[in-house]
């Protein structure tokens, strides 16, 4: 499965950079492309040369040289995935606060491809609250931290920090990243963003959402080997997707039509939009002035796309839908499940600390028709997408 993945190995200051050459080595072994880069504190404990050997490419330590300069650009398009290991807890703090002192770093804000990150530390600097606060912002970034082991450390102490040895390292790479994945084959399609209800040319009627967590879904069912269809309203920026069929649209009705176009070829649907519940009866055709009295708008239902799609679901073909509530949650949660003849319904309410719209986390329960539910502490929106795709393949593809 590692035969012609395109990977960079980036090695930081750590004693454990000794099973970074065990892994190059396994990496090759195994048909990968292997690219070694290293800060300059790396060198102190592993050196290039070994690792140039391994991987049968010069290592690259630095942004230039007299000859030649390291497109850092180009490296972070080139691979297929990049893995930082060791990664120090210095460099995880540069990487949480996008510092780019060096080339590594400079790779690392360049990356198009997935990145993955592998601690190590001394058990008092992993669980103090400024290493914590830092992987859960890599982690809202999209990042993936691998777990980190327990044993003897650097120091002479026994506990947490310990970087996972190499062999748990690949079979980890090979199941997230490079396996066909349990959802391989399967047709996704997921909805983001807001809908902008036009008033006149230049007003609109529209809501907070950010898209962040649809963007979170579709790149969690990619990761799942799922074939994603991402219909996005209008967001004020779209984050790299790739591999993701990307559709734009701005108003309800538009994606009423993109949403009823793409449904019936799909096995999966997640409705994760924030799609507005009404729009103006009349779009002035030119911007309406300021005058002596109020503005009163006549506003008319939207399509109801949820429900829409529920009619013509098929008993192949999943259906998850989002409600987003402050009075009566559950009860409106099960009540839309009903009516809207959906399989899931994920629940986030505005009265919870660190949900909603705009905010990097969220907080869920997941409710099924079964009438089983499975509620989730606040977590980075990166962690309630995966979250959600387990329940779907848990519930329907186990």
């Amino acid at each position: 499965m590692l035969k012609g993945k395109k990977i960079i190995i980036g090695i930081t200051g750590s004693i454990a950079a000794y099973k970074a050459v065990v892994l190059v080595r396994e990496l090759v072994k195994a048909g990968a492309d292997v690219k070694v880069m290293m800060t300059p504190a790396a060198r102190d404990f592993v050196t290039p040369l070994t690792l140039s050997t391994l991987s049968r490419k010069p290592v690259l330590t630095g942004l230039s040289d007299e000859q030649s300069w390291s497109n850092h650009v180009m490296l972070g398009r080139w691979a297929d995935l990049v893995l930082i290991a060791p990664a120090s807890c210095n460099t995880i703090a540069k990487m949480a606060q996008g510092i780019c002192d060096n080339l590594l770093l400079a790779v690392y804000l360049s990356a198009t491809c997935p990145v993955a990150i592998a601690p190590a530390m001394d058990e008092d600097m992993w669980l103090h609250p400024a290493t914590r606060a830092n992987l859960d912002k890599l982690r809202s970034y999209g990042n993936s931290i691998l777990p980190v082991g327990k044993g003897s450390l650097a120091s002479g102490l026994t506990g947490e920090g310990r970087m996972a040895e190499p062999e748990q390292i690949l079979e980890w790479m090979q199941d997230s990243f490079f396996s066909p994945g349990p959802l391989a084959g399967k047709k996704v399609l997921v909805t983001a963003g807001p809908t902008y209800e036009p008033i006149d040319p230049v007003r609109f009627i529209g809501n907070h959402s950010s898209g962040k967590m649809g963007f979170a879904l579709a790149e969690a069912l990619k990761l799942k080997g799922a074939n994603v269809t991402l219909i996005t309203g209008p967001v004020t920026a779209l984050p790299p997707l790739d591999g993701i069929e990307i559709r734009k649209v701005t108003t309800a009705a538009e994606m009423y039509t993109a949403c009823m176009d793409a449904f019936p070829a799909m096995d999966i649907a997640v409705m994760a939009a924030a799609v507005a519940d009404y729009t103006p009866q009349e779009v002035a055709p030119e911007k309406i002035k300021k005058g002596a009295e109020g503005l009163n708008l006549s506003l008319k239902k939207t399509t109801d796309i949820l429900k829409a799609m529920g009619e013509i679901k098929t008993a192949r073909q999943i259906l998850v839908g989002f409600a987003l509530e402050t009075t009566a949650e559950e009860h409106h949660a099960k009540e839309k499940l009903e009516k809207k003849n959906a399989d899931l319904i994920v629940l986030n309410s505005l009265r919870d600390s660190g949900a909603g719209f705009g905010t990097d986390t969220n907080k869920i329960t997941i409710f099924a028709r079964d009438g089983r539910q499975y509620p989730f502490e606040v977590k980075p929106k990166s962690a309630v997408a995966a979250d959600i795709v387990d329940t779907i393949i848990r519930l329907y593809y186990a």
